[in-house]
């Protein structure tokens, strides 16, 4: 396809993105709002380290700790360059490389569709979709991993194609580690891909002899992905005395999502989780498959394209790709239902899977062509028809992508809801005495230090004696109890904060009570 194709789909998704973007003044979220976080730390020179806590599964025990224990970096160091580019520290500039990345999407997307067809006006449809993108619409303009996933998704299936091909095979199962490497360091499962990269060796070598006899697509795809891990690695080493920070592995053990917030730590484990009893851990997974299921279905199928993906996937199974991506989405499928049940539900797979929206696309034009090619045949429908099917698809996805982008930003409100009003709590709480360097135990701890600048931790799970612990061991004078963190083991104090010894009420705003921790 020509460049200006390639120029208009990119300056297409552009305008798309920051209209968007426009809309959405600050990060809105806790997964939004860390990274943004983590990306001024890094912008300021205060390097990998944060003075606030949303989890203590990584087992710190003071303030400031080092940084992304359980979520991974690149998103900090993207939103970090757009700061250090610009030279300001703002929300702004933080998100100007992932609206950037979110606009290379749609051309990327092409490319790939076009791998499959040759034919330039599926492609496009491809291109367009991944512009209006439905679900993902709110999301691939913020600081999150969203549109960095995608755009490393849709160059591994590039890179795949050539090597399916058998073009340059040396550089390309390098670049494939390489890339395998860039998505590690976006989420902690990017490092699924480099097992799906292993076993895409050992699938590419199946005609070969003796696999052993040739290692070298496996060890160039190793060597590409420590290239870009091994920085990070040494520094988990240094900071944790192992390769991989504590944190994401505790979360195996979970008993339920509000557990990912524990206090201690150590009460998770192996032994705790057995205790829950083998009725309790199948229903937390049969419950994670049924919402993964629809993730699937809405998420990643992006509901009215569903059909025509599957569609493509049965007409094109025979390519390596299709079965890849198949591969790929069923792995993170088990990982996220039988592994993490309760962060798949809550979000987890829906991020994993923005990986393989390049693929999806590219095939939902394909599908929607070979349903059309078989009613053909049975004497349904003309040659004409194929524009007007994929016209009507492609406006259906604008308008339920303008649908959910109202529903997310307007309707419900952009961050609106989700957590008080933490500047105007925080001149409650000078008022009230609040020191400089005192800290605050609330709902959204990343979201209150972007808010006031002031250090604060999570609120924990295990009630009033999980928060008494914490602000001992954090020196943690002071407690924001937001409606949404009033869950059971908190609900009393929540809804009757008067007359305690310990957790003295000072008032409400916003719908949140404000608590002075009285230890002494």
């Amino acid at each position: 396809m020509s460049t200006r194709i390639y120029l208009f789909l990119f300056l297409f998704g552009l305008v798309v993105t920051s209209v968007v973007s426009y809309f959405e003044p600050h990060p809105g979220y806790l997964d939004a709002d860390y990274y943004y976080a983590g990306g001024i730390q890094l912008a300021t020179g205060k390097g990998f380290n944060e003075p606030y806590l949303w989890n203590y599964l990584d087992g710190t025990t003071t303030l400031p700790h080092p940084s992304h224990s359980y979520w991974a970096p690149l998103s900090s160091i993207i939103a970090a360059l757009g700061m250090w580019l610009t030279g300001q520290i703002n929300f702004t500039s933080a998100r100007l490389f992932f609206i950037l990345i979110a606009a290379i999407i749609p051309p990327l997307t092409a490319a790939l569709a076009y791998t499959f067809s040759q034919r330039r006006d599926l492609a496009i449809a491809s291109g367009v979709l991944a512009i209006f993108s439905i679900y993902h619409a709110p999301f691939v303009g913020v600081t999150d991993n969203f549109s960095p996933f995608m755009l490393f998704g849709g160059l591994y299936f590039l890179v795949a194609t050539q090597l399916i091909q058998g073009k340059n095979p040396n550089r390309n199962w390098l670049l494939l580690g390489i890339l395998s490497g860039l998505m590690t360091l976006s989420r902690s499962d990017g490092l699924l891909w480099f097992a799906l990269t292993f076993l895409f060796a050992l699938w590419s070598n199946r005609k070969k002899s003796l696999f052993i006899l040739h290692p070298s697509s496996f060890l160039l795809a190793l060597l590409g992905f420590l290239l870009i891990t091994s920085p990070w690695y040494a520094r988990n080493l240094n900071a944790y005395g192992s390769l991989m920070a504590p944190g994401g592995s505790r979360a195996l053990w979970l008993a339920n999502y509000d557990q990912t917030f524990i206090y201690p730590p150590e009460q998770l484990n192996l032994q705790s989780f057995l205790a829950l009893g083998w009725d309790h851990i199948l229903k937390d997974r049969l419950w994670a498959l049924s919402n993964n299921l629809q993730s699937g279905f809405a998420a990643h199928g992006g509901i009215i394209l569903f059909p025509f993906i599957v569609a493509g996937i049965i007409y094109y199974w025979k390519d390596e790709r299709v079965k890849l991506t198949s591969i790929a989405w069923l792995i993170l499928f088990f990982v996220m239902t039988v592994l993490f049940p309760f962060a798949g539900a809550r979000g987890a797979f829906f991020h994993a899977g923005a990986a393989l929206q390049p693929i999806w696309w590219s095939l939902t034009p394909l599908g929607l062509e070979s349903i059309l090619n078989s009613l053909q045949k049975r004497g349904i429908g003309h040659e004409g028809n194929r524009f007007v099917f994929r016209s009507i698809l492609i406006m259906i996805a604008m308008i339920l992508t303008v649908f959910v982008v109202y529903l997310r930003i307007f309707a419900l409100g952009w961050g609106e809801g989700e957590d008080a009003d933490y500047p105007v709590i925080e001149q409650v709480l000078v008022q009230n005495g609040i020191q400089d360097d005192d800290v605050v135990i609330v709902r959204n701890a990343p979201g209150y230090y972007l808010s006031t600048g002031r250090s604060a931790i999570s609120i924990p799970y295990g009630g009033e004696e999980a928060i008494i612990a914490v602000a001992e061991q954090f020196d943690a004078n002071y407690l924001v109890l937001e409606p949404e963190a009033a869950t059971e083991p908190i609900k009393d104090l929540f809804q009757n904060p008067e007359g305690r010894s310990i957790f003295n009420y000072i008032g409400e705003y916003d719908g949140a009570r404000i608590y002075r921790l009285d230890l002494e």
